[in-house]
């Protein structure tokens, strides 16, 4: 397994969660824990990728743009994360945000899928994308 098909995978639990999440409704203890698990799965996603996929990059001159672009968009994540935990879960105004939280990740992970792997594939040796699956890999069982 290589890099683009660790991350790919973490991609489809993250969209399989956000689909869900948006089809709740109320306070309820169904929507609480699909957003707990959520929570928890885009929090680890970015710190594992943060470190093994986009730290490696930052130094080419090709990536850098594209990594400081993708770290930018996990802090903007968190911030309607951060949003979502402020709001009254039984609110309208939860379901939108929740909906803009859907948008914002399904646009970054696009973004990775059809731009940042074909580019960065270009940059990392096959060894170097096996490598950091490995330690990518570890690094979301030792946090799961």
């Amino acid at each position: 397994m290589n890099i683009y098909e660790a991350i790919r995978n973490d991609h489809d639990i993250q969209r399989e969660l956000l689909d869900k999440l948006i089809q709740t409704s109320g306070d309820t203890k169904e929507r609480t824990k699909i957003f707990k698990d959520l929570r928890k799965e885009l929090d680890m996603h970015a710190n594992a990728e943060e470190r093994h996929f986009y730290k490696p990059l930052i130094p080419s001159d090709m990536m850098q743009e594209h990594a400081r672009h993708g770290i930018a968009e996990h802090h903007e994540i968190d911030e309607l994360i951060e949003q979502l935990e402020k709001t009254e879960m039984d609110s309208s105004a939860w379901l939108k945000i929740a909906k803009d939280l859907k948008h914002k990740v399904e646009h970054h992970l696009e973004d990775e899928e059809k731009t940042f792997f074909q580019l960065s594939g270009k940059v990392l040796t096959e060894k170097q994308k096996d490598d950091l699956a490995t330690k990518y890999n570890a690094y979301m069982e030792e946090h799961r």
